[in-house]
């Protein structure tokens, strides 16, 4: 089969670089994009006067018919053929004639790939935000349940001070909010109409890019030609932003295997979220949160991918972009599973309370409350550290808790130690004492869960 970039040439491509250097296999899913942004490129040639008004509309409808093929499935891929730009074309060759190469005015594949996957991106981010504000949602559900629920909170993987869990699940949200955020302003880069740029100079052709931008949804176009075409920093910065989702998602879901293990058994995964064993009967294991911990691992090495492709590319466009779809695309997608797996498994969690308010009594969570009960008694708070450790000392001799050590126990350590101190020493009392503005105490919670129920109602609007 002819090339359509073939006239240069006295040779057919050897049958292996036509396998090498074909990219259908990864940019076939940008077919819609391609065939929307060539139709509204023709119509801008014809209100030009680049085409003719008849031309436009029979390259306008043999694309609509070779979007309605490839919708159907009914219009195979070639490697000949290398991309989903010459599918398209040398389809609608077949249907309309020689007036099909019309279509080819006034641009290049150079600025016709840079938008379309500019136009797939931003659908794409679009999704994601409206998933990640799904599994928000998921989250706050679950956290109104259990605010009043109590588990240790750790540092170091070592008990630290006793925490409410809605407090914990909130600190999810809050990333959660901040990548939706971060996906927001990405978008707004990805936003920029290429088309117009051609191969990297520019058009002699009296085209209107503002129009075509309007038309397409664009905030506004690429300013320069060169840039417009050899640039891939949106790409990167959305796998960046896909990197950080996946960071965050593989913590989650470390802490659903964690909590779900006997060694701990906080919390019960759902049935239809776990697996079992080939030779253990007994088993039920956490495979979907290892899987998207596992997975975090490719799209970071995505992100690293994209950024060493374009780290040495002088202007302007070279052939080893091409290899920016399949990083990008598998990233989007992982997000975009490991998002839909998550929301889906949360509300099936079920939490042990009892399990969980035990293991808030263990390891001395109370140590800090009794430093700061020292302090508001005018002692400086170092000092108040000292005497708090002295007596988790005396505990941990004695074989007991705070709450168990007697009143004069830690009057040998330090007499101003009175009977009031009790009440700062429950796992309840120093939940709640932690009333400062982002703390965990019951109440604070409560309000930051109404704060949060309201932002991610005040993003779904925008």
């Amino acid at each position: 089969m002819s090339k359509l970039w073939g006239g240069r040439f006295a040779q057919p491509t050897d049958q292996f670089v036509e396998a090498f250097t074909a990219s259908i296999q990864y940019d076939a899913r940008l077919y819609p994009q391609d065939i929307q942004a060539s139709m509204v490129h023709c119509r801008m040639l014809a209100r030009q006067g680049i085409i003719s008004p008849a031309e436009a509309e029979a390259i306008v409808a043999g694309l609509a018919q070779v979007r309605q093929e490839l919708d159907a499935g009914q219009l195979p891929f070639q490697e000949s053929l290398e991309d989903i730009h010459m599918h398209v074309e040398s389809r609608l060759r077949e249907l309309i004639g020689p007036v099909a190469g019309k279509l080819h005015t006034a641009r290049s594949r150079n600025d016709q790939v840079a938008t379309d996957l500019r136009l797939h991106l931003r659908e794409q981010v679009d999704l994601m935000r409206a998933e990640v504000r799904a599994m928000q949602q998921q989250l706050l559900a679950l956290a109104e349940v259990h605010v009043e629920t109590v588990l240790p909170g750790l540092t170091h993987l070592q008990n630290a001070q006793p925490v409410s869990f809605a407090h914990h699940l909130l600190a999810y949200a809050e990333m959660l909010e901040r990548d939706g955020e971060r996906l927001g302003e990405v978008r707004r880069r990805i936003n920029q109409l290429p088309l117009g740029s051609a191969a990297l100079a520019g058009t002699p052709f009296p085209v209107d890019r503002l129009w075509v931008a309007q038309e397409l949804g664009f905030d506004g176009i690429c300013r320069n030609s060169m840039d417009a075409v050899s640039d891939r920093d949106f790409a990167m910065e959305l796998a960046s932003a896909c990197a950080v989702l996946m960071v965050h998602f593989s913590r989650f879901a470390e802490e659903l295997i964690l909590w779900s293990s006997p060694l701990l058994g906080f919390v019960e995964l759902p049935d239809a979220f776990c697996t079992g064993s080939s030779i253990m009967p007994q088993k039920k294991n956490p495979d979907i949160p290892e899987l998207v911990r596992g997975k975090s691992g490719r799209v970071i090495g995505n992100l690293n991918s994209l950024l060493v492709l374009m780290k040495g590319l002088p202007l302007t466009y070279n052939r080893d972009m091409q290899e920016d779809k399949e990083p990008i695309f598998d990233s989007v997608d992982t997000v975009r599973g490991s998002l839909r797996v998550l929301t889906d498994l949360i509300p099936g969690i079920q939490v042990r309370r009892t399990v969980m308010a035990q293991a808030a009594e263990v390891g001395f969570t109370t140590a800090t409350d009794l430093a700061d009960y020292l302090v508001r008694k005018g002692v400086p708070f170092r000092e108040a550290h000292a005497i708090s450790g002295r007596l988790v000392r005396r505990c941990v001799e004695l074989g007991c808790t705070l709450a168990q050590l007697s009143l004069a126990e830690m009057q040998q350590v330090d007499g101003r130690i009175e009977a009031d101190v009790q009440a700062v020493l429950t796992v309840q009392a120093s939940v709640n004492a932690r009333q400062s503005l982002g703390g965990t105490a019951f109440a604070t919670v409560r309000q930051a869960l109404q704060e949060a129920r309201a932002r991610l109602a005040d993003s779904c609007l925008k």
